[in-house]
């Protein structure tokens, strides 16, 4: 466990609304918090508690899910929001979680009545249309847009990313897989990348840069094509070198992976048609906020030809609210209940 649980005072948890768990799980840490309906259609979700787990240190989610709860009662219902494509049947095809996830076994191992599974950027999208202005960080666009498809992308252990669409009877969410979809070059250095990728593999994704993982790839194949050993082994080694400009493969790589983000998100947007609004979440920009800021996003973002102009009327910003999975998967879960 790497952070504290944050109970609510024991009038909060009187409340007459049940509450539930909603766990948020990536491909490092899970995030875990015991939730309830707040009755504010603006903040739907209160969170009574909330606790961030480190994947390696566990056995799997139903080790992680026992922890929390402890020896008190079992909610009648769990939402796990994850990486990947959820089955109809309770499993998940997934290749950035380290171990399978079943619901099924969740339940009869934690003795949870009822888990449910849902893609991990399907429930952010839920969570994002409720960030407030003071949670996020404005990089380029109007301070706001006409309500409308609003796009949500988080690069971390892999690339997610989903389309939130409102409707006259409710929003409808699109999870998509994005983040498998072939990585364009833009350029003679970014293509030189791409070949440089493709000799280990048949297909470069999105995700093969633009991910945790991926700043690795960027960071060796720039190594390999100036002939140097990478010294660098982790994504926050890279970040940090790059940040403090002690390593130049390093700022480069980044200076890379950011352009190739701003050209990737410019042509998501167009293709899902995002004038409600661009998000930017996962676990990688936060920390990189100033670096992207100043970066080559934006006019990456923007050159996109004749449609540049309609780029500019769309908000793009960085959502930095930590408990935005979880928050997510328990409004995808209240929002099912409601219809």
């Amino acid at each position: 466990m790497t952070a504290a649980s944050h109970p609510a005072p024991a009038h909060v948890l009187s409340n007459a609304a049940p509450s539930f768990i909603a766990a948020d799980v990536g491909g490092t840490h899970v995030r875990v918090a015991r939730v309830q309906a707040s009755g504010d259609d603006a903040h739907p979700v209160r969170v009574l508690d909330y606790r961030k787990y480190r994947n390696a240190d566990h056995a799997g989610l139903a080790a992680i899910l026992s922890d929390f709860l402890g020896d008190g009662p079992r909610p009648a219902h769990c939402v796990v929001a994850t990486a990947g494509y959820a089955r109809e049947d309770g499993t998940v095809i997934t290749a950035n979680v380290p171990w399978p996830l079943s619901a099924r076994l969740i339940e009869a191992e934690v003795g949870v009545p009822h888990v449910h599974i849902v893609n991990d950027f399907e429930a952010v999208a839920h969570a994002a249309a409720q960030v407030d202005a003071s949670g996020v960080l404005q990089l380029c666009g109007p301070a706001s847009a006409p309500r409308g498809p609003t796009l949500v992308v988080g690069p971390g252990t892999g690339l997610g990313a989903a389309v939130w669409i409102p409707t006259p009877h409710g929003a409808v969410v699109l999870a998509t897989e994005a983040g498998q979809a072939s990585l364009a070059a833009s350029d003679a250095l970014e293509m030189a990348i791409v070949r440089h990728m493709l000799r280990d593999r048949a297909h470069v994704s999105v995700e093969h840069a633009l991910s945790g993982p991926g700043l690795i790839n960027l960071y060796t194949a720039l190594c390999a094509l100036e002939g140097t050993a990478p010294r660098l082994a982790t994504p926050d080694a890279v970040t940090a070198a790059a940040m403090t400009g002690s390593d130049p493969h390093a700022r480069r790589a980044l200076d890379v992976f950011c352009g190739l983000l701003g050209s990737t998100i410019g042509d998501m947007a167009l293709l899902y048609g995002a004038h409600g609004g661009v998000y930017l979440a996962g676990g990688i920009l936060p920390q990189i906020r100033d670096f992207l800021r100043d970066s080559s996003f934006v006019a990456r973002y923007l050159n996109k030809g004749p449609m540049s102009e309609a780029l500019r009327q769309i908000p793009v910003k960085v959502v930095e609210h930590g408990q935005l999975g979880v928050i997510g998967a328990a409004s995808w879960y209240l929002g099912r209940n409601a219809r």
